[in-house]
């Protein structure tokens, strides 16, 4: 097991140095602080998480998230603005936590697939773009709007410095190439220690191209993170913004690749406890936002990773740079970071999903299509609150409509099936069957009374029963029991009767206390359709027995 583990975590390291410095400067952070993020949230979480395999720390998306919500009250790489970004680490920590305390992971759910697809391509873009000033050695205000931007960067193509291009675009070849050879081989760590060596021996520093420079050395200090209420009110929105995203996009990755161990469990809620602490812990030591890398948990994974120590080493080899070879970063040029960054990030654009939701579903398509666009039009924020609102106008039209089968009797047996996709389904004339499939509640009920009108009408005069098979509704509100008495009632005085089946035991039960159907409770205690239309022919069979001068009809 420790074997595993100490392959899984010096190859994570490994990859994590160029990593981490790179988002840093996504983020508008020195790219030290990179490095400061990728220790102590990954020592906590290596001590508290559930995954073995998730590999924490700064990640594309979040990083974009603290530009976003940092860029606005302070300048990027100031003094003030670091202070900000730690500040939303621990604002960050401290709501990822009491989610995790107060057991609320489901509200990630309002994130949507679809939305989360749309939004990170949209947010790949954005990176990428952001970053072409680095790789060409172009003036380009990288905080600017996305289309901006992109107008910025065809304007001015004619003033890109051939030197910076050639590094920063040789990087990229390079990078994709060690890709496609071998996926698991630090292409990254060899460009930045190959660039490192070629601008060092050539002076190219001295020829326009822009390096990181000197890089304080020793690991990071001890603080809290400077705030008042204003500045925190502020930065609340995107905060819970960066909670919500950095913990969907840990947890996913977390449960894909857990789906391939059967020894071990996700706990949703303690992986927000988790990463709450881990970036509560790390703003304390000036690391900005965190969250899990889908690429650092798969190399964890294919390196043998076996517990959390695999994380804790990671954080040791860290630590170890930061104490002694930050002067090797002196040289490290920006168009490499820049092309590192590029080629991480593009990967995130899901081509074969969007295939998928296509051909799937198109309301998830048009939901992903509206939050790529909002997102790249008018900004991080408004990606994410548009993809919420999406999501949810989504749910809200589909629990306000739901599908209703009408039943019909598959011939020689007791089944029930949708008379629309099985034409050989039979219906008895005086009988009436359908099924609800939704809870019944206060936001469907006009759809319901709406749906069971018309099914009536089309059955005409000689309709004498209906039976709602309520398989598919499983719960019911006080408003959905008034709906229910009120259709008792309308069908009652046309000389029809109401009967449920298939009645789960919440919903019986809420009914046995209603009232409804009086002391008849065999009305709604059948456990399928033709039980309830059984025992409803033997009802009526021994009431007009009972019942001199009643004239039996023809049998249907």
């Amino acid at each position: 097991m420790l074997k595993g583990d100490l392959v899984a975590g010096l190859t994570v390291g490994v990859m994590l140095i160029p990593q981490a410095m790179a988002y840093a400067l996504i983020a508008g952070l020195p790219p030290v602080y990179g490095l400061y993020a990728a220790l102590v949230p990954l020592l906590i979480y290596g001590m508290m998480g559930t995954s073995r395999h998730l590999g924490v720390g700064p990640v594309a998306v979040v990083a974009l998230l603290v530009a976003a919500g940092v860029s606005g009250y302070a300048v990027p790489g100031s003094t003030e603005y670091i202070s900000l970004a730690i500040l939303l680490a621990l604002m960050v920590g401290i709501i990822q936590l009491l989610m995790g305390l107060l057991r609320m992971g489901f509200l990630v759910n309002f994130l949507s697939h679809p939305v989360i697809t749309g939004f990170t391509a949209a947010a790949a873009l954005i990176i990428a773009f952001s970053q072409i000033h680095n790789l060409l050695g172009i003036t380009v205000d990288s905080s600017a709007p996305f289309y901006q931007v992109l107008i910025q960067v065809f304007t001015s193509l004619s003033d890109i410095h051939p030197v910076t291009a050639g590094l920063g675009i040789g990087a990229v070849i390079f990078i994709y190439g060690i890709k496609k050879w071998n996926k698991h081989f630090p292409g990254a760590l060899v460009a930045v220690a190959g660039s490192i060596g070629l601008v060092a021996a050539a002076g190219l520093n001295q020829n326009g191209i822009s390096i990181v420079g000197e890089v304080a050395s020793g690991l990071p200090a001890f603080g809290l993170a400077d705030w008042d209420l204003d500045i925190v009110y502020s930065l609340l929105p995107m905060a819970v913004a960066i909670s919500l995203v950095g913990f969907m996009e840990s947890i996913a990755v977390a449960k894909t690749i857990q789906t391939r161990h059967r020894d071990y469990q996700i706990d949703a809620n303690q992986e927000l406890v988790a990463l709450g602490s881990a970036n509560i812990g790390g703003s304390f030591f000036q690391a900005f936002p965190v969250a899990g890398s889908f690429s650092r948990s798969a190399i964890n994974d294919q390196s043998g990773a076996k517990s959390g120590m695999a994380s804790i080493i990671s954080a040791l080899l860290i630590g170890l740079t930061l104490l002694f070879l930050t002067p090797l970063i002196f040289y490290l040029p920006y168009a490499v970071l820049a092309a590192i960054i590029i080629t991480a990030v593009l990967g995130l654009i899901d081509i074969n999903e969007m295939k998928f939701l296509w051909n799937t579903r198109k309301e998830d398509f048009f939901m992903m299509v509206i939050t790529f666009f909002v997102t790249l039009i008018l900004g991080i924020e408004e990606g994410i609150l548009a993809g919420v609102i999406a999501s949810l106008g989504v749910v809200i039209y589909y629990s306000s409509k739901p599908h209703v089968a009408h039943l019909g009797r598959l011939p020689g047996s007791r089944i029930y099936r949708n008379v629309l996709r099985f034409s050989e389904a039979e219906e008895r004339e005086d009988v009436l069957v359908y099924r609800y499939d939704a809870p019944l509640f206060f936001a469907n009920v006009q759809h319901f009374k709406e749906t069971a009108e018309k099914l009536n009408s089309q059955k005409g005069d000689r309709l004498r029963l209906v039976v709602l098979d309520a398989s598919g509704m499983n719960s019911i509100d006080a408003t959905g029991i008034h709906v229910l008495f009120e259709l008792d009632r309308q069908l009652s005085a046309d000389g029809i009767a109401l009967w449920l089946a298939a009645v789960n035991g919440p919903v019986r039960d809420i009914l046995h206390k209603s009232g409804f159907a009086g002391g008849d409770s065999d009305r709604f205690c059948s456990f399928e359709v033709q039980e309830a239309i059984d025992a409803f022919d033997k009802k009526e069979s021994e009431r007009k027995q009972q019942t001199p001068g009643i004239v039996t009809g023809q049998s249907v």
